[in-house]
C-alpha cells in the first residue's frame, strides 16, 4: 500500500488587535513556546515562532491532513486564552481577524529561520507594514489594502 509523504513549508505572520504592542519581552517567550505547542499537538512541526510586541511569526512543517486556516485559528484562539486567562495584559487580549501565508521550499528553511529568529532586529529597519505588504508583493499574492492589518503608522 502507498503512503502519502510531503513536504510543506508555511510562514504564517498575524498581528495583534489594534496593532497594539501587548506581546511584552518578559512573557513573550512562554507564549511562544505555548503557540509551539499548539502545533506540535496537532502533528504538524513548529520548526520558529518569534515575533515583536504586536506581531508573530511561525514557521511550521505542515501536513497536508490538516486546514492551514484551521491551525491558525486554534493557535489564535488558544493563546488569546493563555494570555487572558493568566492576565499577562492590563486590557483583554486578541488578535487582529486574517492573517498571511507564504509557502517556501526546503532548500529556503534556513534563510525563513534566521529571518524570523532576527525579528528584533528586522523591525529597527523596517515596520511591520512596509514587511507585510513587501510579501503580498513578493509572493504576487492580490489583495486590497482596505482588508488588510489595521497599520500603525
Amino acid at each position: 500500500m502507498a503512503g502519502t509523504f510531503s513536504q510543506i513549508y508555511i510562514h504564517v505572520v498575524f498581528a495583534v488587535k489594534g496593532r497594539e504592542n501587548l506581546l511584552e519581552k518578559p512573557w513573550r517567550d512562554e507564549v511562544f513556546k505555548y503557540m509551539a505547542g499548539i502545533i506540535k499537538g496537532k502533528n504538524q512541526k513548529p520548526i520558529i515562532v518569534n515575533g515583536v510586541c504586536d506581531h508573530v511569526h511561525l514557521f511550521i512543517g505542515l501536513k497536508p491532513s490538516m486546514c492551514l486556516s484551521d491551525l491558525v485559528r486554534d493557535i489564535k484562539n488558544n493563546t488569546t486564552n493563555f494570555i487572558n486567562d493568566k492576565k499577562l495584559t492590563k486590557s483583554k487580549f486578541a488578535w487582529q481577524e486574517g492573517y498571511g501565508a507564504f509557502s517556501y521550499s526546503h532548500s529556503q528553511m534556513h534563510n525563513v529561520y534566521q529571518y524570523i529568529l532576527n525579528q528584533e532586529e528586522h523591525h529597527l529597519r523596517k515596520t511591520f507594514k512596509e514587511e507585510y505588504l513587501d510579501f503580498l508583493e513578493r509572493f504576487e499574492v492580490e489583495h486590497d489594502e482596505k482588508y488588510l492589518f489595521e497599520w500603525l503608522d
